[in-house]
């Protein structure tokens, strides 16, 4: 999009074969098979030696300044990272070296570290720094220098910029309000003539090109995207040792300097069972299809199985492509096709509706972004009296009458991850229990951007859920908000599966997000949600869950003494 002309291509190179330091998330591949890493490397350069011999989709890709051509004289390319942390399979920084290659430019990376971050703790934090780590190092390797900017990017990426000599920048993309304003305030201060482009490089379908408006729910999105995945679920070329240097390298990191002057709550400690990085995350990826997609479909429900890929916190960093993911996945649809189709609809249909739903909707996390009939039935009830009210600090504390509330709270309190039915029932509980729909979305919200790992994504803001007309399981926003609660699973299982309903393409079980089930059932018929549930004392219309209802899909017990206060 920014070359005026293109020069004589550059000699190709391959990306690096040396063995890196991999998490603790290796040990669960069996001795003797191949890590998914090495096999992973071999695929890319399988695709093309190079992106620069690679046929890239410029549907990826949208121009964001007035300013389209590289000016003469420019001395480098910039990838302003974000939202995607990672080099491989990363379409944005593919992109930027494609530009850099055909104007034999060298090509830099940055990333802007803001000292907070909404309700980010040292949890997340902490997190992202440790794969930045990752990404710096296999930057250096590359021969692409790796710069970590302290500040917001309006402030020190355009100073970046000049200092440089960039000649085009290019950034990856989030639907959430505070990373868009990031590029609007970076584009209106960046020098006259410095192109900015962006590309989506989280979701398999672009968002801007899966829909150009708001979608209704799962059923009217899932024929947009299924038209397009053959065009867009394409193998990955590799990122390439570049050839063409920096003049001068980047300035050392001091990390340990970067953590300590984070302006960030650390009563929250870090997670020991997730190691952060794309190394790490590719092993668990390997270790779900190997061990835990065979009983994904029918386990994935039950808390007290191990069925869920628990990739999420990788997917919510960018250290892990999604579409990798489904690549590898669907490498198994012979032998597990239930789950392969239920773990690809969760991960594209359901993740690529939640951007969706907050890229078009800037009330995602908000009462008023709710359908009408579900704000309005909310409204009509707010004033219903409660048998149990609490407030902030006990919900926090799990200090409720209802020890399976109070259990999945402490799960994700010491995790960072609370199991993906029972999301479901956590968050229509908290609307049962607090005075007012905007109070229950407000505490939910702060709950799960505080502790859970993959806090603050749009798939925890109102994700406009499966067939919302008639399935109505969060309250607010979604409308089965929050979708953080998105990661809520099937709880009728009377209900036709999609491979049944006429409004299914392919035959996909609906599930939520990473790895939990759908927000309910397994696709339901279209319908008006009223002719669907029950209209309840402060629920409304909205769908009502218990705790007799849970004992009859998985020993309750043994969960709640699993997670004892």
């Amino acid at each position: 999009m920014f070359p005026k002309k293109q020069r004589q291509a550059a000699g190709a190179d391959t990306e690096p074969s040396g063995s890196r330091k991999r998490g603790r998330q290796d040990a669960e591949v069996a001795p003797g098979v191949e890590s998914l890493s090495e096999a992973v490397k071999q695929a890319r350069r399988r695709a093309a030696l190079s992106v620069r011999e690679f046929k890239f989709n410029k549907k990826r890709v949208r121009l964001l300044s007035q300013e389209s051509h590289l000016q003469d004289g420019a001395l480098g390319i910039l990838y302003w990272m974000s939202r995607d942390q990672r080099v491989q399979d990363n379409w944005a920084f593919l992109y930027a070296q494609r530009l850099a290659l055909k104007q034999q430019l060298p090509l830099h990376v940055c990333f802007c570290l803001v000292p907070k971050f909404l309700d980010a703790t040292i949890r997340h934090f902490g997190f992202l720094l440790k794969g930045l780590q990752e990404v710096a190092e296999e930057c250096g390797e590359l021969g692409i220098p790796f710069h970590l900017l302290q500040g917001y990017a309006k402030d020190v990426l355009p100073a970046f910029v000049t200092r440089h000599g960039i000649g085009g920048v290019v950034t990856d993309f989030s639907p959430l309000r505070v990373p868009l304003q990031w590029v609007e305030d970076v584009k209106e201060r960046l020098p006259q003539g410095v192109p900015l482009v962006q590309v989506d490089a989280h979701n398999i379908v672009p968002c801007w090109v899966a829909s150009n408006k708001q979608e209704y729910g799962a059923r009217t999105i899932r024929p947009k995207i299924h038209a397009q995945l053959p065009e867009f679920l394409t193998e990955f070329p590799p990122i390439i040792q570049h050839p063409f240097p920096a003049a001068a390298p980047a300035q050392p990191i001091d990390w340990d300097a970067c953590y300590a002057g984070l302006e960030v709550d650390r009563t929250v400690p870090e997670v020991k069972w997730a190691t952060p990085g794309t190394a790490a995350g590719l092993a668990v990826l390997q270790a779900f299809v190997a061990r835990r997609l065979p009983g994904y479909s029918e386990y994935r429900n039950n808390p007290n199985k191990a069925a869920l890929s628990n990739l999420s916190p990788w997917f919510h960093f960018g250290q892990v492509s999604v579409q990798r993911a489904v690549l590898e996945v669907q490498k198994s649809r012979d032998r597990h096709r239930e789950s392969v189709n239920s773990f690809v609809e969760e991960a594209v249909i359901r993740r690529e509706l939640a951007d969706n739903f907050c890229f078009y909707n800037k009330s995602y996390d908000q009462l008023e972004g709710a359908h009408d009939w579900a704000r309005d039935t909310l409204i009509l009830h707010a004033r219903d009296k409660r048998e149990y009210l609490y407030d902030l600090q006990q919900l926090e504390e799990g200090k409720t009458h209802d020890q399976l509330w109070n259990a999945a709270q402490i799960q994700m309190v010491r995790e960072g991850k609370m199991h993906g039915f029972l999301r479901m029932y956590w968050a229509k509980k908290i609307l049962e229990w607090t005075r007012s729909p905007e109070d229950a979305l407000r505490f939910a919200i702060y709950l799960n951007d505080r502790f859970e790992l993959d806090g603050r994504d749009p798939n925890g803001y109102g994700f406009p859920i499966p067939e919302i007309k008639l399935a109505p399981l969060y309250f607010g926003p979604g409308p089965y908000w929050p979708a953080r609660q998105a990661q809520a699973a099937h709880s009728r299982t009377d209900l036709p599966s999609p491979t049944q309903l006429p409004h299914s393409t392919i035959p996909l079980a609906p599930a939520a997000r990473e790895g939990a089930g759908t927000r309910g059932g397994a696709g339901q018929p279209d319908g008006d949600p009223s002719l669907c549930w029950a209209e309840r004392n402060v629920f409304g219309k909205i769908r009502y869950m218990n705790y007799a209802g849970c004992k009859r899909k998985f020993n309750v017990g043994q969960f709640e003494h699993k997670y004892r206060p």
